[in-house]
């Protein structure tokens, strides 16, 4: 079933370096939980507006939770400048602790690209009921130190992505413990162009399997 339309709001959250820019989108049902959506890289135009950022707050509504994407430091009115992923892991643990004031149901991790790096860094300091990393960048960010989540976890990869290397990604989310569920989806690019509702779909399917 369908969640109502999620109110969405545009919010500054007090950040480790400044404001933070963020909008926070809820359906209104209480104890269903929230999101933290972490965008792609914002040295090449990644920003909390970008259409697989705004597709995983889709799905995470539909689900009946509500969400919370944001800019990192130095990207829209948020304060700060790039700091390769270290900053960036701050300013989303800034995010979800407030978000963890306001909603005290199950948290969902999710991000894109450069975000997926990111949530994973997150995950490795605060306990998610669930993660889900679209086009995780493998080989270009060193996944390899990262401690895969107790919790289940998703990933997401096209098999004609041409900004992050499918192999390596598939590789890697193999010789994890615990594996995630990895769904690779043939014929989809990096930005998943024309397949936005099969990536919507498959993260409802997921959260739902809970």
């Amino acid at each position: 079933m369908t969640s109502a339309p999620a109110a969405a709001a545009r919010i500054t959250i007090a950040g480790p370096v400044g404001s933070i820019e963020a909008l926070l989108e809820d359906p209104g049902l209480d104890g269903a939980g929230f999101a933290v959506i972490c965008h792609p890289h914002p040295q090449f135009g990644g920003t909390m507006d970008n259409k697989v950022v705004t597709t995983l707050a889709r799905a995470i509504h539909e689900c009946g939770m509500a969400s919370l994407r944001f800019n990192f430091r130095g990207v829209g009115a948020s304060e700060g400048v790039f700091d390769h992923g270290i900053g960036e892991t701050e300013d989303a643990l800034a995010v979800l602790d407030w978000g963890r004031s306001r909603w005290p149901g199950r948290l969902v991790i999710a991000g894109f690209s450069f975000g997926a790096y990111v949530s994973m860094r997150v995950a490795q300091v605060r306990e998610p009921d669930r993660v889900i990393l679209v086009a995780p960048p493998v080989g270009r960010f060193d996944f390899a130190r990262l401690r895969p989540p107790s919790c289940p976890w998703m990933v997401v990869q096209g098999d004609a992505d041409d900004v992050v290397d499918p192999a390596a990604v598939t590789g890697w989310a193999g010789a994890v413990t615990p594996t995630p569920r990895l769904l690779v989806l043939p014929g989809v690019g990096h930005f998943f162009h024309r397949h936005l509702l099969e990536l919507q779909d498959a993260v409802v399917d997921e959260i739902r399997s809970a």
